[in-house]
């Protein structure tokens, strides 16, 4: 059943429909028409988290001082004009709001009618409230976030009852600086005013919020360059300048690499940084001028790589060993490649990353071109032909209470496997 078209032809039949479906679902049964993959996993996140589909769980609303911190500390507040322009003939409705959250889901700007306003205040929706899965079940903030792609919550399919008048149309925004999920837009109104064009408009306006980021990004690169290249200019020898992320603006006497992996707080003096081995680290204004200190090629002593998947929205690599470690957030690609190369520490193969992750085995150059990307910051623990952690290195792995939290994006053959039944366990 296409679900948007249908509830833009005919609302009830929708709504009756969606509404059977989950009902069979909740009541262990079969349903007639089956609910889309992202919406069943959804429920089954929510339903074990212990969300009441008969219960209209609210949690406390923010204070108006932690609101204003959120929104002064966000990076989304670069990028209100784009998704105010983009999204301003729903903020101009009357009948639906536009919800800007953080990356916890909670509320932190919206805009609609008066008549959307108090119809989503009535809902929980007001500035500050928490719409994750874990609190109100599947919608159209808080499963976006999780799924981590644009996702549509037409009628019954959201798990709680009391929203089942709403269509909510949500998708994540995530900062191309370091492919960290920031928040989600969404557009919420009732089901008798969805139009199926929706899901496409609120997912290219995040794509566009997205680029507008990336933009600014290249802006600060280029300020901190021009404050760089005097300052390399006079020392010589090798350094580079980066920015807070580890960007590379500007770099003389070594290899160019786009990024370097940053402790999670770094300071200025002695550092030991992957890769560059002993560094002097000196501020600059916007970033970081690097000194190594060693040889080309001085072999990094870290030894033990902790890779953790324990959250829904968040995976990390820790890399650790003697005075030095650092943390990286991962994309979602890069943590299925990571765990992956966990489960099979005798290495894999292009092909069979492909087929594990891709169930296409012939898909060895997208895969090629992801492990080049991932070995920028973990090349000293990876190797190649077949591709696996180092040997010597000690790679534990943090795994969700429930296997079938493991990774809940994901769509990778290899991860569903594991998700759903008994299979290796990742060395640790």
């Amino acid at each position: 059943m296409d679900v948007t078209r249908l509830a833009a032809q005919d609302a009830r039949r929708t709504a009756r429909a969606l509404g059977e479906a989950r009902g069979a679902v909740l009541a262990g049964g079969q349903p007639k028409v089956a609910p889309r993959p992202v919406i069943r996993e959804s429920w089954d996140r929510a339903l074990r988290g212990g969300v009441d589909p008969d219960h209209d769980f609210r949690a406390d609303l923010l204070s108006r001082e932690e609101v204003e911190q959120r929104r002064q500390t966000s990076r989304l507040r670069h990028v209100l004009p784009v998704l105010h322009e983009g999204l301003l003939q729903f903020a101009d409705s009357a009948q639906h709001i536009v919800v800007v959250t953080d990356a916890e889901a909670r509320v932190l700007w919206r805009e609609g009618s008066a008549t959307g306003l108090r119809r989503a205040d009535g809902q929980g929706l007001g500035i500050g409230g928490d719409f994750s899965e874990e609190v109100v079940g599947t919608n159209g903030i808080g499963t976006p976030l999780v799924a981590r792609r644009p996702v549509q919550v037409v009628s019954a399919e959201h798990l709680v009852r009391t929203l089942d008048g709403w269509v909510c149309t949500g998708a994540p925004i995530t900062d191309p600086r370091d492919g960290q999920v920031i928040g989600a837009v969404d557009v919420s109104g009732p089901l008798e005013a969805h139009h199926p064009a929706t899901l496409a408009l609120v997912g290219s306006v995040a794509k566009l919020a997205e680029a507008r980021l990336r933009d600014l990004h290249l802006t600060s690169l280029e300020r901190l360059r021009a404050i760089a290249a005097p300052v390399l200019a006079r020392i010589g020898g090798r350094a580079v300048a980066v920015d807070a992320d580890g960007w590379t603006a500007a770099v003389t006497g070594m290899p160019y690499t786009n990024r370097l992996a940053l402790p999670r707080s770094l300071s200025p003096g002695r550092n030991r940084l992957p890769h560059l081995g002993p560094c002097q680290v000196e501020p600059l204004p916007g970033g970081w001028l690097i000194r190594p200190s060693a040889e080309p090629g001085a072999a990094d002593d870290s030894t033990r790589v902790v890779l953790d998947l324990a959250h829904a929205r968040r995976s990390t690599v820790t890399a650790s060993g003697g005075a030095s470690s650092w943390t990286q957030e991962l994309s979602p690609r890069h943590a299925e490649l990571l765990y992956l190369l966990a489960l099979h520490p005798a290495g894999r193969t292009a092909a069979a990353l492909a087929d594990d992750m891709f169930g296409d085995p012939a898909r060895t150059v997208t895969v090629r071109a992801e492990m080049s990307r991932l070995r920028r910051y973990m090349g000293a623990f990876l190797e190649h032909r077949p591709y696996r952690f180092t040997e010597g290195t000690e790679v534990e792995v943090l795994l969700p209470v429930d296997p079938l939290d493991l990774l809940p994006h994901s769509t990778a053959p290899a991860v569903v496997r594991a998700r759903s039944g008994p299979g290796s366990s990742p060395r640790g």
